[in-house]
């Protein structure tokens, strides 16, 4: 059992891409299904399939590369806020990863959005990572 599952959730993702394989399974949970729509929904990540078990769930999660140089879509995956030191950003301060090219994963009282969705909506939360 990890102490940070959100944490554990980033690094097999960032291992398994720098690795190169297709896909990766992830022990699943609310915000780590919600994290990946997100993923999938900016275009991270190719597919995804939340399978079902006797505990928490398999999250499966077939990753992206460009086709001719089979770099990763995802360059980076850094964790912000962490158990040790929590970072939350209000409306007005909200993070623009990468001058908006990249995106901010931020948990609020709307749920587990991005960035940009916060600013919209405005509303502020705790700022999970950063992927680019």
């Amino acid at each position: 059992m990890t102490t940070d599952p959100i944490a554990d959730f980033l690094t097999r993702i960032r291992n398994a891409s720098s690795a190169g394989l297709k896909t990766v399974e992830i022990p699943g949970s609310n915000i780590k299904r919600a994290m990946t729509q997100i993923l999938f929904d900016q275009g991270y990540i190719l597919n995804f399939k939340f399978e079902e078990d006797d505990k928490q769930g398999i999250i499966k999660i077939a990753l992206k590369y460009n086709i001719s140089t089979r770099v990763p879509a995802i360059t980076k995956l850094q964790r912000a806020s962490r158990p040790g030191l929590r970072k939350y950003s209000g409306t007005v301060d909200m993070p623009r990863v990468l001058n908006g090219l990249g995106i901010a994963i931020v948990s609020t009282s709307n749920g587990v959005i991005t960035d940009k969705d916060a600013r919209r909506l405005k509303v502020g939360g705790e700022v999970l990572c950063y992927v680019y």
